[in-house]
């Protein structure tokens, strides 16, 4: 078992996915807990329990995003038009694969899945209750024995599940770094 610490910064500004019509950038400091599930073939299994909290900056840039057949839709277009401070706090569990390149370097997939709160309510999503769902792509290199130093990308995505109107949710590109150490 290991433990550690992530941070990650992300948006949607990225050249695969700039949507014009808002902008979207996450701060995200994780704790982490590695749990080994063992081995298969070249590969090592881990679950990643990571209790989260994530201070977002978001703004609706396109004022017709929100359509007339909204209720009070022109109170809407100005509160949502409005640059917003949120917080998102969040328990997360991954599944990682990783595979050693050499003695002390491994990289390491990881998709992750978790329940998730928002504080704000804006034209994408309204405060409450959310999912979160991450892909992560990074480099694992052991710095000291048992000490870990983790660099990787990530590609998150945030909604409701059609649990509440409306869910169109967010999407963000960015980079991780992390530390972790093993626990004996």
């Amino acid at each position: 078992m290991k433990v550690g610490f992530l941070y990650a910064f992300g948006s949607n500004e990225q050249f695969f996915h700039d949507d014009p019509d808002y902008t979207y950038t996450a701060k995200i400091f994780k704790g982490q807990a590695f749990y080994n599930l063992g081995n298969w073939k070249s590969l090592n299994f881990e679950l990643i329990v990571q209790p989260q909290v994530q201070f977002l900056e978001h703004q609706l840039l396109n004022s017709f995003y929100v359509t007339p057949d909204q209720e009070n839709y022109i109170i809407k277009i100005d509160e949502f038009t409005k640059k917003k401070n949120m917080n998102l706090y969040a328990l997360e569990f991954g599944f990682s694969a990783s595979k050693q390149l050499m003695s002390k370097l491994d990289v390491q997939a990881s998709v992750s899945l978790g329940f998730s709160y928002i504080d704000t309510n804006t034209e994408r999503l309204p405060e409450g209750f959310t999912f979160i769902e991450n892909f992560a792509l990074g480099l694992n290199y052991e710095i000291f024995n048992d000490q870990f130093l983790y660099v990787g990308s990530h590609i998150g995505h945030v909604s409701n599940l059609n649990f509440q109107k409306p869910n169109d949710g967010y999407n963000l590109l960015g980079f991780q770094v992390g530390y972790s150490f093993s626990i004996k």
